[in-house]
């Protein structure tokens, strides 16, 4: 139990004193009345002694009394009702409440921190009144009255007459059988007569008169003049006279209105209800009952007869209405008690209490007892005392006598008054009453057996509960506390008697005395045994005590405390009292909390919610429904629903409270803070029929830090173009979507009159859906001009004027039940400024159609059906987003500090332009190869014209805009036949298989020296695209040469006019999707032609010969595939003619056929190859058809030159010798070059599609790079393959340094040879035997240095097999020869061969060897043999 103010041997004798009635003229009572208290209630704060008193026992033995109280009563008729007597403790218990700002215990048990109210005052006074208003009863006589004062005023007419008849009426009262109520100790009462004087009205010596006649009359022992009222009320107090009396007034008026605002209804009389107290004493109605003067009447606990009896403490919760409270709470305050009483005055009181105590009521208690006790032995004829008295005077079976009526109940006996068994009784609770435990205890324990013995249950109840407190109290403690006596006791009234009221005055004495003998354990048990469904009140006050048994014990039970706080929390709720409810329910809640009870914490929070509300204390209810709400529900759907409409409910109460407060913070629905993304600019437009809107960026695309990257890539590319190779320190990627990946260190830019979008990640936690309504975004932002002049006034920060920025409000928002969902609010700002985008504002509410909860009703003016439907309450949610750990300082690793996140904090900046880009006819799906022409619309949808517009891409080989110039533009495709998308000639048929020849400089198409050709300029007219303004370009597209899905970024980069000095640029994303299905491969050889004739100056020729393979497997539905034209595209090289003689003039290839073509190519003339500088290519087309296509305009060039330079990106073996190693001499350079071609080819192509029973036809090129001669060349990416594993080998190497020689491949092209002899040569063998054949051996030396030549004409080998091969013939003169040839020189050598038979000779023996001249170290190489010379030798 908790701690109490009054140790237990304080308690006990308090609770039992003896009972002084009394009864007063009306004059008397007017007396007291001008102090505003009855005469009882002017005695009640002097009623205890101040010193110790004497008496002597039967025994003749002196017996000391301490600290003996006694206490005084008007007489009242009427016993107490129940009713009222439980709304008397109702009152008490909601008047006590703990007081504010009292510092609680803390106390530690185990891992819990508890903060408890070590006193529980409220309790002590319920206990109090509990023993104080208990009515008097026949089987004890504790509180039944031992004497009376007869009190009348010294102004009375006739004051002795007054005297006799207060007498007679006590006697009456007493004596007469229509009086059952009071109970009197014995018949002949003490009477003790009090003149009272007032003071400062009353004549001194008339009541000095009076008084002696009293004396006279009533002897000195019977008798008191008391003067009372020295001062007159009126008078302005010059002294402050304390007020004993209000303590007590306190407790014994149904006081303190407070308690009414939550508990349940007053029960106040109709006549009472505008007094200012209604006290136990009831003096407040001046009505005469049965011609009684107004001294005793209804008994102040007895019930109004209009109201309802069974309106009883437990009976329906009625508020009183609080305006009427609050007067009576006026009129309370008000009232000075004792305004007439000076010091003395109270001393003259205290002084009468002494008098009345000692001459009066100790000597008549003596007198009772000692003719009590000779009453006793008398009757039994024993010895003359019970102090001597054995076993056996009392023991042994009794007989009663014939008189008894013998009237049984369920208690057994009823004794009449007479009775010896009562007389022992008496005398055992006379002693109690003074204080003398060992002869009170010794009477008991006797009664004791009599009244068991006749099965007087009640009676031996009593018995046995006061001889366990006399054994308790007495002196010394000879014997321990029998607490079976006490259990005994509590059972028979219980459960035999049916007494519940005596049973609980056992159980809270019985509990105290177990307490102070720390038997916490028996104590709790004897508590929580007597909580029953009949009185709430008294549940919750025993099962709260038990608790605190439970948290007192030695090692403290924390979780059974808890739970019965809970029990009692409930109880209290039942019984009204709904702040004690609510603080057990919060005392307990410290157990339950955070230990993972997640249901036990739900049933707490859910009762603290509703009972903080009914008290008004809405901010705690709003923080428990809220606790509810947020933890990790394991609630039924039901349930949880039922929880969130409460929620509700209070919620909206708190709002109406403060309509003009700060937005609450709602706890639901969760919103994943970090998730959160901003996009700042318009929504992408949706397809429109062959239009398609750039993609750009959007929130519907997940992020890829790939892609991310690669844009990032692309923008600093163009970024440094633009600032010529420079990017500057200034520059900062573009980004359009912020989020939790993206670098949110510095402030956003967003642009005025562009859309800012705002994607919140929802969370419903909950299994009941959650609508959301008039949801939109809270932020403040603050206009500035950041156009550089300081203007130094900024303008407040402005949180909601739509002029400055508009809101978007969704006005419905639905999340069902545990769904995560993302919500997309827009802002248009309108000026220029610091936006901070705060968090989200929206009314919070369930949707229609959830169902009630079994078992909770709903709060009162939810359950109206329609109310609960359309609740909902406007609250906020704040978006606070941690930025990324810090981590680059020492001392950032070594503590846990955050970055900045400020995407939600934007700048807006001045106006920019804004681009739309339209695709329209762009294809999905191409062939590898396939030139398809589409258009590109730019649109300018801002107020500000945009200029240097330009796109960059990766892969710049798959598009083009067409040439610099107009003229190598062609129009629309509609202007040739099958609306081809190159610019064509229709040719006569004659002019087939000899080249047509044209020239175009790379300059022309953006391929320049050192530029990039990722970066391509826009050709706007005029440079600028005005507001509202659109442009639609050609767009040439060529599928990529590997077949497949290919995903082509492109970066549209463009400017404002007006420069702006926080955006310097915008850019726009679109990314193409295009996949390519299989066409041709095409493979390529080039080698040295040995015919060194019809040349054209020197320099030689060359063959190509082309493969060309259709590996289309007519997935895309192609038929055949046709070779329209060949054409080469060199600065030194063209074709010259066609080579196939074949009668396929058409070259159409179906699926998975090969075609091969040979072609001559011959150097440009001089005049052609002169301006190489300009970076001039010639162009040569061979057609196939009638229609030439021009190759060096667009967009035939185009892709030529783009794929050109992104093979030139590629790293050559070749190329990178002479970029890499300066170490290398000239020399070898020019032997390099020798083997070095520099010939492009181009194959143009159509090929012939059925689809949908139509016939398409498409077109396309494909291009082959020939670098080297002799080796083949391919027009499609070649795989490489791994090398196999081979095993590692360690050696050391020999020679460190690097030899720059060329290799044997190289060196052997420097010479080509070329023999011209007769195919055929007739010769009469008969006539001469030997035959002479002249032939001429051409040597022409390709590199551009003097190179050193051998020829050697002798056989190699004397093999059979090579005698064979070379016949018998002979080379006839020099068998060597040593030349010199000048570069590019053509040097002819006359040489005779001399045959002996006719046959088929071979004359491609002469080996020849060179060298540079000018070089000592690289040996002669054997130059490469041309082809088998044959000819045949006829005889004539």
């Amino acid at each position: 139990m908790a701690q109490c103010v009054q140790s237990v041997q304080e308690l006990i004798p308090d609770s039992f004193v003896p009972c002084v009635a009394a009864l007063c003229s009306d004059e008397a009572e007017r007396l007291t009345r001008l102090n505003h208290l009855s005469f009882a209630e002017l005695l009640k704060p002097f009623s205890r002694l101040t010193s110790e008193v004497h008496m002597r026992d039967p025994n003749n033995q002196l017996h000391i009394i301490k600290n003996l109280k006694i206490a005084v009563s008007n007489i009242i008729t009427q016993p107490p009702q129940p009713g009222a007597i439980r709304k008397l403790l109702n009152d008490v218990v909601s008047g006590s409440q703990p007081a504010e700002g009292l510092v609680a215990n803390v106390i530690t048990a185990g891992d819990y921190d508890l903060n408890i109210s070590a006193t529980t005052p409220w309790f002590e006074s319920y206990r109090e009144t509990f023993l104080q208003s208990m009515p008097a009863s026949d089987h004890e006589f504790l509180n039944h009255y031992l004497a009376c004062m007869l009190v009348a005023s010294s102004n009375e007419v006739e004051p002795m007459e007054q005297f006799s008849k207060l007498s007679q009426e006590q006697h009456r009262i007493q004596h007469n059988n229509d009086y059952s109520y009071p109970k009197w100790f014995i018949p002949n009462t003490l009477k003790y007569y009090v003149l009272l004087h007032d003071v400062s009205a009353g004549d001194e010596q008339r009541a000095e008169s009076i008084y002696e006649e009293m004396k006279q009359k009533y002897g000195t022992q019977g008798c008191y003049l008391l003067k009372i009222n020295s001062r007159t009320s009126n008078r302005a107090s010059d002294e402050q006279i304390p007020d004993p009396w209000s303590q007590y007034l306190q407790k014994s008026s149904i006081q303190n209105q407070e308690s009414y605002e939550d508990g349940p209804c007053t029960i106040t009389s109709n006549k009472n209800s505008d007094s200012n107290l209604l006290s136990l004493d009831g003096l407040d109605n001046e009505v005469k009952v049965d011609g009684l003067p107004n001294n005793f009447r209804a008994h102040p606990l007895q019930l109004d007869q209009s109201s309802d009896p069974s309106n009883s403490i437990d009976g329906p919760d009625h508020v009183k209405s609080a305006s009427s409270l609050h007067e009576t709470k006026k009129a309370n305050t008000g009232i000075i008690h004792g305004a007439c009483l000076t010091l003395t005055d109270h001393d003259r009181i205290r002084q009468f209490i002494q008098e009345f105590t000692f001459r009066g009521l100790l000597p008549h208690i003596e007198k009772t007892i000692r003719q009590l006790n000779d009453q006793l032995i008398s009757r039994k004829g024993l010895s003359r005392s019970l102090f001597s008295a054995t076993k056996k005077w009392f023991s042994g079976s009794k007989v009663p006598e014939k008189s008894i009526n013998e009237l049984k109940n369920t208690s057994g006996l009823l004794y009449p008054p007479e009775a010896p068994e009562l007389q022992i009784r008496k005398m055992a609770d006379l002693c109690f009453l003074v204080q003398h435990y060992d002869l009170a205890y010794s009477c008991y324990h006797t009664a004791k057996k009599d009244f068991l013995n006749d099965q007087a249950m009640l009676y031996a109840a009593g018995a046995l509960e006061m001889a366990a407190v006399s054994a308790f109290l007495q002196p010394g403690a000879p014997r321990p506390y029998p607490a079976h006596y006490m259990d005994t006791a509590i059972q028979t009234y219980r459960d035999i008697c049916k007494n519940m009221v005596l049973a609980e005055r056992c159980v809270l004495l019985s509990a105290e005395i177990l307490k102070s003998q720390s038997k916490y354990s028996e104590a709790a048990a004897l508590l929580i045994r007597l909580t029953s469904e009949d009185s709430d009140l008294r549940s919750a006050l025993l099962l709260e005590q038990a608790a605190h048994c439970f948290i007192n014990m030695k090692s403290p039970m924390v979780r059974k405390y808890a739970f019965h706080m809970i029990l009692a929390g409930h109880r209290f709720s039942k019984a009204g009292q709904k702040k004690h409810a609510l603080r057990c329910y919060c005392q307990a809640m410290q157990v339950y909390k955070g230990k993972g009870w997640s249901l036990a914490e739900d049933h707490i929070n859910f009762t603290i919610g509703r009972q903080s509300y009914t008290l008004r204390q809405l901010d705690n209810a709003v923080s428990a429904f809220r606790h509810i709400l947020i933890n990790e529900s394991k609630q039924s759907a039901v349930q949880q629903g039922a929880f969130l409409r409460e929620y509700l409910y209070v919620y909206k109460n708190v709002s109406q409270l403060s309509p003009d407060g700060p937005l609450p913070q709602l706890p639901l629905p969760y919103i994943n803070s970090s998730a959160t993304r901003v996009f700042f600019g318009h929504d992408r437009r949706p397809a429109d029929g062959e239009k398609q809107a750039a993609t750009h960026v959007s929130l519907d695309q997940e992020y890829d830090s790939e892609s991310s990257q690669q844009w990032r890539e692309l923008e600093e590319q163009v970024v440094a173009v633009v600032n010529k190779g420079i990017i500057p320190s200034s520059f900062y990627p573009t980004q359009y979507c912020l989020n939790s990946y993206s670098d949110n260190s510095r402030f956003p830019l967003a642009v005025v009159e562009e859309p800012i979008t705002v994607e919140v990640a929802f969370r419903n936690p909950l299994k009941v859906p959650l609508l959301l309504t008039d949801l939109s975004l809270l932020w403040k932002f603050q206009p500035k001009d950041f156009s550089g002049k300081d203007n130094e006034e900024v303008k407040e920060l402005i949180t909601g004027e739509p002029e400055m920025i508009g809101t978007e409000v969704i006005s419905e928002f639905l999340i069902n039940s545990e769904e995560s969902k993302v919500a997309r609010l827009k802002l248009f700002p309108h000026h220029i400024g610091e936006l901070h985008i705060l968090g989200v504002v929206y009314n919070l509410g369930t949707i229609q159609g959830s169902m009630t909860v079994d078992g909770i009703g709903a709060l009162p003016g939810c359950h109206t059906g329609k109310h609960s439907l359309s609740m909902s309450v406007r609250g906020r949610q704040d978006l606070e987003i941690q930025g990324p750990r810090l981590n680059n300082t020492k001392e950032e690793k070594t503590s846990i500090k955050y970055g900045p996140d400020r995407r939600l904090d934007p700048i807006i900046t001045e106006e920019m332009p804004l681009l739309e880009v339209f695709f329209i006819h762009f294809p999905t799906g191409l062939l590898c190869g396939e030139i398809r022409k589409a258009y590109v619309e730019f649109v300018n949808v801002s107020k500000c014209p945009l200029t240097a517009l330009k796109v960059v891409s990766k892969r710049p080989e798959f598009f083009t805009f067409g040439g610099n110039t107009a003229v190598l533009t062609p129009l629309s495709p509609s202007a040739s036949e099958n609306c081809s998308a190159y610019k064509t000639v229709v040719t006569d048929s004659t002019s087939v298989c000899t080249a047509l020849i044209s020239s175009a400089s790379s300059v022309d198409f953006g391929i320049g020296i050192g530029s990039q050709p990722e970066v391509i300029p826009v050709p706007l007219p005029d440079t600028v695209l005005l507001p509202g303004a659109s442009v639609q370009l050609p767009m040439w597209l060529r599928g990529p040469d590997e077949e497949g899905v290919h995903e082509i970024n492109f970066l549209f980069y463009y400017e404002s006019v007006k420069k702006q000095p926080k955006i310097r640029h915008r850019i726009l994303r679109h990314t193409a999707v295009i996949c390519t299905s299989r066409s041709l491969n095409v493979r390529a050889t080039v080698c040295r032609s040995n015919s060194l004739e019809d040349e054209e100056g020197r320099g030689g020729n060359m063959l190509v010969f082309v493969d060309v393979e259709n590996t289309n497997t007519s997935e895309a539905g192609v038929k055949e595939f046709h070779i329209v034209q060949v054409s080469s595209s060199s600065k030194h090289w063209k074709l010259q003619n066609s080579v196939n003689l074949t009668e396929n003039k058409e070259a159409k290839l179906a699926s998975r056929e090969k075609g091969k073509f040979c072609f001559k190519a011959v150097r440009c003339k001089e005049k052609e190859a002169a301006v190489q500088s300009s970076e001039r290519y010639t162009f040569a087309d061979i057609i196939f058809g009638n229609e030439q296509i021009i190759s060096s305009a667009s967009p035939c060039a185009d892709f030529f030159y783009r794929s050109l330079s992104s093979e030139l990106k590629k790293p050559q073996a070749q190329l990178s010798l002479h970029t890499e190693k300066h170490s290398i001499e000239d020399a070898v350079r020019l032997i390099q070059k020798c083997s070095e071609v520099d010939l492009n080819i181009i194959i143009l192509w159509k090929a012939y599609v059925v689809e949908d029973s139509k016939q398409l036809i498409l077109e396309g090129q494909h291009h082959v790079i020939l670098r080297t001669i002799g080796k083949e060349a391919f027009s499609y990416p070649q795989k490489q393959e791994l090398p196999e594993m081979e095993l590692l080998k360690f050696f050391r190497p020999e020679n460190t340094a690097v030899s720059s020689r060329p290799s044997v491949d190289q060196l052997s092209n420097l010479i080509k040879t070329s023999l011209h002899y007769p195919e055929s040569f007739n010769h009469p063998f008969h006539q001469k035997s030997l035959c002479l054949v002249p032939v001429t051996l051409l040597l022409s030396n390709c590199s551009k240095a003097d190179v050193d030549v051998i020829v050697d004409l002798r056989h190699k080998t004397t093999s059979p097999e090579a005698l064979e091969i070379h016949g018998s013939f002979t080379w006839l003169g020099q068998t060597q020869y040593k030349l010199q040839l000048k570069s590019q020189e053509i040097h002819s050598l006359q040489l005779k061969a001399c045959f002996v038979h006719t046959g088929v000779y071979n004359l491609g023996t002469p080996r020849v060897f060179a060298k540079l001249s000018d070089q000592v170290t690289v040996f002669e190489t054997s130059q490469q043999n041309s082809m088998p010379a044959l000819i045949i030798i006829n005889n004539m």
